[in-house]
């Protein structure tokens, strides 16, 4: 062999050997690139159900703030919330009505427990009895009215002239109390307010509809 052929021989080898090493890196950088690209792939698929999982959780914490703020408290008595008159003739009873002063709805169950001069026991309901009782629950509106009435038109249910009372709200049960007790004088006040052996209606949201329950209505 003559050096003129080796040497062809030799550049053809060193070329092709250079051909194959290019051709290897390209192979390991498009791998490299591709197990790159599949992570970031991974990467922003978690990311995204991350993101997800945020949003579901933020909502669903959203929605119980909601129902908690939607939740409806008890009323509660107090001396200028309830208040007391009496209307006289054939059909004469006391009027009790309370008001919400404040600017949220609040709940009144079955009906005003009412002790007339530090009575021992409450006035005993119309509507059922405090064994028994009938349920009534009532929304009254930010600001708005409740009512219950005590029928007065006979002699022994009108008896005499009372001095104050003590009001608790009744609960949902027959021997809850929600809130309580306020005392209103009646002196103070300036009232005659005069009942016997009488009975209290449940509440009502109208002062017709107490009026019908306590059958003094028109």
């Amino acid at each position: 062999m003559t050096a003129r052929r080796s040497r062809h021989r030799s550049a053809a080898y060193a070329a092709l050997a250079l051909g194959l090493a290019g051709s290897l890196a390209l192979t390991g950088c498009n791998s490299h690139s591709s197990k790159k690209s599949k992570k970031s792939k991974k990467s922003s698929s978690s990311s995204s159900k991350s993101k997800k999982r945020k949003i579901i959780g933020g909502g669903a914490a959203g929605a119980g703030a909601g129902a908690a703020s939607r939740r409806v408290p008890d009323c509660y008595p107090s001396t200028y919330k309830v208040t007391f008159s009496q209307q006289t003739g054939p059909k004469s009873h006391v009027a009790v009505k309370f008001k919400n002063s404040t600017s949220r709805d609040c709940k009144l169950y079955n009906a005003p427990l009412l002790r007339f001069n530090n009575a021992k026991d409450p006035l005993p309901l119309l509507q059922g009895t405090p064994g028994h009782l009938d349920g009534t629950r009532i929304t009254v509106p930010a600001h708005g009215y409740a009512y219950a009435v005590i029928p007065t038109n006979t002699a022994a249910t009108k008896g005499t002239e009372q001095k104050s009372v003590t009001i608790d709200f009744m609960g949902i049960s027959a021997n809850s109390v929600t809130h309580g007790p306020a005392t209103v004088n009646f002196a103070e006040k300036r009232l005659h307010i005069s009942v016997g052996k009488s009975k209290v209606t449940n509440w009502s949201s109208s002062i017709h509809g107490a009026q019908l329950a306590g059958g003094v209505g028109k």
